[in-house]
């Protein structure tokens, strides 16, 4: 990926042994997606909408609290990512608050709100009615 070939709100590298940036897995937040890359020699990439996320949740692991660090973890519709965490990373409060914006910001664009990304809800259904009256004739 070319340093130029998205305009990134916020970028960081997971954060390893005393909260110092030594690792080969970098995050990046575009206005559109949220871009994990891992690898040095071979680099894979994973790629998530930032409309497709359903929720998130913070945590601060001990060891990761004494050196500012914290993690994300988002859970979105996404059929190859269902769940992605984005380890000790610093300014967690911040970053988390950037996805939400950004979040807000792309379902707002597309007109999505958070009971479309739900499943359908089977509690009553018309048409199982009249399945289940056919049954009851046989």
């Amino acid at each position: 990926m070319k340093k130029n070939a998205f305009k990134y709100v916020w970028t960081d590298k997971k954060r390893t042994l005393f909260g110092l940036p030594i690792s080969f897995t970098r995050y990046y937040l575009t206005e559109t997606k949220f871009i994990t890359r891992t690898g040095f020699l071979s680099i894979d990439e994973d790629e998530i909408d930032l409309y497709k996320i359903t929720d998130k949740k913070v945590k601060f692991p001990f060891f990761q609290r004494l050196f500012g660090c914290g993690t994300i973890i988002i859970y979105s519709k996404d059929t190859d990512t269902p769940s992605k965490e984005v380890h000790c990373i610093k300014n967690v409060r911040m970053v988390s608050e950037l996805i939400d914006k950004y979040l807000t910001i792309m379902r707002d664009k597309y007109g999505i709100r958070g009971r479309d990304m739900m499943g359908l809800n089977h509690d009553h259904c018309d048409e199982c009615d009249d399945y289940s009256d056919y049954d009851d004739q046989f």
